[in-house]
């Protein structure tokens, strides 16, 4: 039998322990109730998507459009004269050209040739390109307002001129959520050795939307992701343990003070627990096929290198990774740019051929959308002097390429033109608003509709503006 004493102990200690046990279903029941800081604000797409991710090809510092895929006859026949007032309209030019006595008109030094059923114009800078010109989609009537690099960049990112908004991949992560728990909606890669003008993670970044929605950089060599190895000493059971005791912690901060940001932190460090075993496999690339590399060229064995993260693209893509934003800088070519831009289009020409060819041939282009492009274009004058085989391209803000391939675009078209000196938009003007709308409605998101309020108001990526060209739908 037990003492009086006995029976009050274990009643006590029974109490303490069926109490405990209740508090901890209470707790798991309210950790179910709580959102998912990884979770689109959406429950269901707008309207049917056509495409569930998107790789963004950008390449920084504007790829002249008059020596790649817009060909112009005339401007060559013109090479040397002066740029028509006429044609200039007295637009403004950038402080880098406006002091020179004349504008000489600079045709491109390399041949044009039509290729596929479309019989798209392609340089013959980009043979790899070409041959997957039918399934190109080239829009040659982009402009946008700004002719400097950063405002021009970041309008381009996050919708707006000036730093702070969120970036296009913080608002779909922010919209369709992550389709991967152990990888983050939204990933960057920027090659290496080709940093010719500043990329500051703000424009990668969210913004005022939650935290848990902002770009994750994988970098090439060492570690991919900074901070995300287990310090020397510590092991992956004690990290969990730490993190464990940590979310605890702030769990009382969050209840506490009503902060989702918090929560939102937590959810970060679980992530990148998570990502220590998911991002060592997404970037081994060493059980690739030989055929792969040779699909994609050389250069993908290199880690950093353009060709190399277009692979790695495939690899997110292929673990539903909702927006892989690839940079290429180093195409701001004031002057030499016919050596210039040999370079560059070697680094990109046959990796482009590589990422759509693979992706088709793995069923994944219909629902992907691949996007190419700059912040703007080259001038048709040249910066500088011009000689028969030197010349360079200032900023020009009026007119540029751009082009788009699988994802519910149509296939070997093109839309918009130039005039015939390349200067300004002859026909079907794109913003890029209207670019920005196009691409989200891909993803089955009505621009006018993804709004985030901050400071009072309704805030979107597309701001006021936008249209969806609908013409460059399939």
């Amino acid at each position: 039998m037990f003492s009086l004493s006995d029976r009050r102990s274990f009643l006590t200690r029974s109490a303490l322990g069926l109490g405990g046990v209740a508090l901890a279903e209470l707790l798991r029941a309210a950790d179910a109730q709580k959102p998912d800081p990884f979770a689109g604000v959406l429950d269901k797409p707008h309207h049917a998507p056509k495409a569930k991710r998107i790789i963004y090809l950008f390449m920084s510092g504007g790829p002249s459009q008059l020596d790649l895929f817009d060909h112009k006859p005339k401007l060559n026949e013109l090479n040397g004269q002066d740029l028509p007032d006429s044609v200039r309209g007295g637009q403004r030019v950038t402080g880098m050209t406006a002091h020179q006595a004349t504008l000489p008109m600079a045709g491109s030094v390399f041949k044009f040739a039509k290729h596929g059923q479309s019989g798209a114009p392609v340089s013959e800078l980009l043979p790899w390109t070409a041959k997957v010109a039918d399934e190109l989609c080239f829009i040659k009537s982009v402009h946008t307002e700004h002719i400097n690099h950063d405002p021009a960049i970041t309008f381009f990112q996050t919708g707006h001129q000036l730093a702070g908004r969120p970036s296009m991949g913080s608002w779909l992560s922010y919209g369709l959520g992550s389709a991967n728990a152990n990888l983050p909606a939204f990933v960057v890669l920027i090659s290496k050795d080709r940093i010719d003008q500043p990329l500051y993670s703000r424009l990668w970044g969210n913004g005022f939307l939650p935290s848990a929605h902002a770009g994750v950089q994988f970098r090439s060599g060492g570690a991919p992701v900074l901070y995300l190895d287990n310090p020397p000493g510590v092991t992956e059971g004690g990290r969990k343990l730490a993190l464990d005791r940590l979310a605890e912690l702030q769990q009382l901060q969050a209840d506490d003070l009503g902060d989702p940001e918090v929560s939102g932190r937590i959810a970060q460090y679980e992530m990148a627990f998570r990502m220590q075993t998911s991002v060592p496999d997404v970037i081994d690339t060493r059980k690739e096929p030989k055929e792969t590399f040779e699909l994609y060229g050389e250069d993908a064995k290199t880690p950093g290198t353009f060709a190399a993260n277009c692979l790695l693209a495939r690899r997110l893509a292929e673990r539903n990774v909702r927006f892989i934003q690839l940079y290429h800088p180093g195409w701001d070519q004031h002057g030499n740019l016919p050596g210039a831009i040999r370079r560059q289009c070697k680094d990109v020409d046959q990796a482009c051929y590589g990422l759509l060819t693979d992706l088709k041939r793995k069923g994944m282009l219909d629902d992907t959308l691949v996007v190419w492009g700059g912040e703007f274009g080259r001038t048709n004058y040249s910066q500088g002097k011009l000689t028969a085989t030197d010349y360079g391209r200032d900023h020009h803000p009026r007119c540029f390429t751009v082009w788009m391939a699988g994802g519910g675009v149509k296939r070997g078209t093109t839309f918009g033109a130039t005039d015939e000196l390349g200067y300004n938009v002859a026909n079907d003007a794109v913003s890029v608003h209207d670019l920005q709308a196009t691409l989200l409605h891909q993803l089955g998101i009505d621009h006018e509709k993804l709004t985030y309020k901050h400071q009072g108001r309704h805030y979107r990526l597309t701001d006021v503006h936008g249209t969806v060209v609908k013409s460059v739908l399939a």
